[in-house]
């Protein structure tokens, strides 16, 4: 009985179906007059009537607008081998970290994506750069620079020339390029790190991944980061902004579109940003730029020693003070500066031109500020005593393996 009465069901509905085609075919009016499967005769939208020139409150496209034309891609190649299989693009090198320990794992530099490279092509570095002046000077990072034989740069108005590297320094990841092109974007603006706070709205400018140019947002999440183990000279300034490899050298300004630091790293164990970015402040930048266009390097203050951190056991194993403040002279280079006024191994270095000592950053911040050829007068403390020692600074040697 089922069946019967579903052959029956099919039938109908088949004789039915063909009933509208032939209809629709030969009197479609006959069907919108019955009003079944009637179209649509008129649609009513509510569309904005705010102009395309009108930026949305709230928009950071005016500081995008002035900036990024400054924002550059950099390509490294290295003409005399090929790109060596061990390159990691998510790891430092070592000459840009302590020896090795669990860090590793999570400061990453950027060199780009080499896997989208085949291994024979002699690129293989990838980065971003920002104009910061008509005469054609880029500033970019030293490691996405570091041992090409040639660099281009393309802008983005899609023109690309070779750079000329004027200088860099290792131990601050800056570095200076220059390039000669006709009409140069305008150069970015460079911002008073003084009016930076944190919390400050920002904006990550550069090329993440070689997709192109592309603009993230964050805030400041902190200023003057520094025992990282990234740099020898760290003072950085820590953003969410979403930076990734490939940003590195790039611009993060503010929401006028200033620049307030060069992208350089990022916390991370994938590689990827975890909202943990940090950026060289353009003070310090500039600073480095401005005694790399003078000199063709920077010169810092250095002394010659070897200091070691206080611990409980260093005070224990040298009988200091409990309370001891500074850090321990370890060894004395030959013929130093430290060596020739009579500092000696076991000498608890406390103040720098009275400026006291806590730890190794701030011994080798003070000393590497300092003008070499100046006096300086450093603090010892030698078995309960406090003696006095007028060094004359030295010159810092540009290798990050020699004593402070």
């Amino acid at each position: 009985m089922a069946k019967r009465l579903w052959l029956i069901f099919a039938q109908v509905t088949t004789v039915f179906l063909a009933l509208i085609f032939v209809i629709s075919t030969l009197k479609p009016n006959l069907l919108s007059s019955l009003n079944i499967f009637s179209p649509i005769s008129s649609i009513t939208l509510k569309e904005s009537s705010v102009g395309s020139d009108v930026v949305s409150p709230g928009s950071y496209h005016d500081a995008v607008k002035l900036s990024m034309p400054a924002v550059v891609n950099i390509f490294g190649s290295r003409t005399a081998e090929p790109v060596a299989k061990s390159r990691n693009p998510h790891k430092s090198k070592p000459s840009q970290k302590p020896t090795p320990n669990s860090q590793e794992e999570w400061f990453n530099f950027f060199f780009g994506d080499p896997n989208s490279q085949p291994d024979e092509s002699p690129e293989f570095s990838t980065g971003s750069g920002v104009i910061i002046s008509k005469e054609g000077l880029i500033m970019t990072n030293h490691h996405v620079i570091e041992g090409a034989d040639l660099i281009e740069v393309a802008l983005g108005d899609g023109r690309k020339t070779k750079a000329v590297l004027v200088g860099s320094d290792p131990d601050t990841d800056v570095a200076i390029l220059k390039i000669d092109l006709k009409d140069l974007p305008e150069p970015i603006v460079l911002a008073d790190i003084n009016s930076v706070r944190v919390g400050d709205v920002v904006l990550a400018i550069g090329n993440p991944f070689g997709v192109g140019q592309t603009v993230t947002s964050g805030i400041v999440s902190a200023l003057g980061r520094d025992h990282l183990g990234i740099n020898t000279f760290e003072n950085f300034i820590q953003t969410d902004a979403a930076i990734n490899p490939g940003n590195s050298g790039g611009a993060l300004v503010d929401t006028q579109g200033r620049l307030i630091g060069i992208n350089t790293a990022i916390f991370s164990k994938s590689g990827g940003s975890m909202g943990i970015g940090f950026a060289i402040p353009v003070n310090l930048a500039k600073q480095v730029m401005e005694s790399i266009v003078k000199t063709g390097s920077v010169t810092r203050g250095w002394i010659g020693v070897e200091p070691r951190e206080l611990s409980p056991e260093v005070i224990k194993a040298f009988d200091l003070p409990e309370n001891s403040k500074g850090v321990l002279i370890s060894g004395v280079l030959k013929n130093g500066p430290a060596e020739k006024v009579g500092i000696k191994p076991g000498d608890l270095l406390k103040q720098v031109n009275d400026k006291s000592i806590n730890d190794i950053r701030d011994l080798l911040n003070a000393v590497a500020n300092l003008e070499p050829g100046t006096n300086a007068n450093l603090s010892i403390d030698r078995k309960g005593q406090t003696f006095n020692f007028a060094v004359v600074i030295g010159t810092r040697p540009s290798s990050k393996e020699v004593k402070r």
